[in-house]
């Protein structure tokens, strides 16, 4: 658990940064999403994207930051061991949600292009990256200090493409 002493500590550590003083989350993580969702938008009219989509794979937070070329990446990684439980958490949840729907959608969508039923693919394309963007939308929010979260049925209806 993170003390207000080092909370307040690591708010002062992370100002003038693309680092939110306000959670010590950093945006620049949900590039790993948008990616992912221009290449499901793509489907519909490239069925082949597809391939890129499954070579698409989920990455942590500290992963992402590893590998990225973001200016305070180094920062990014070591903030994070000091999120608030409260912005964490939901966090957390909200990112094993958009795992979860990208995993099921690139298996759906995949099925639909071998059955060649163009307008399902597009439906159903428009459908995730919707659901997608609802949850990264959340993801923003909490990042930047939002406590408001989707509510159980928003979840359950957004993952039951």
């Amino acid at each position: 658990m993170v003390d207000d002493a080092e909370f307040s500590a690591w708010q002062k550590k992370v100002e003038g940064t693309n680092i939110s003083s306000t959670t010590l989350l950093a945006t620049d993580y949900l590039n790993h999403f948008n990616e992912i969702v221009m290449l499901l938008e793509m489907v519909p009219d490239m069925p082949d994207m597809i391939e890129d989509c499954k070579e698409w794979a989920p990455k942590s937070y500290q992963e992402h930051f590893r590998e990225s070329a973001f200016s305070d990446r180094e920062l990014a990684i070591e903030a994070y061991e000091h999120v608030p439980a409260k912005f964490r958490q939901p966090f957390e949840e909200t990112i094993e949600h958009l795992n979860a729907i990208v995993g099921h959608a690139i298996s759906q969508l995949e099925t639909i292009i071998e059955t060649g039923d163009d307008e399902l693919l597009r439906v159903t394309a428009g459908a995730v990256t919707t659901s997608l963007q609802k949850f990264m939308d959340v993801a923003s929010g909490i990042i930047h200090g939002s406590a408001k979260t989707m509510s159980q049925d928003e979840i359950d209806a957004a993952l039951a493409l």
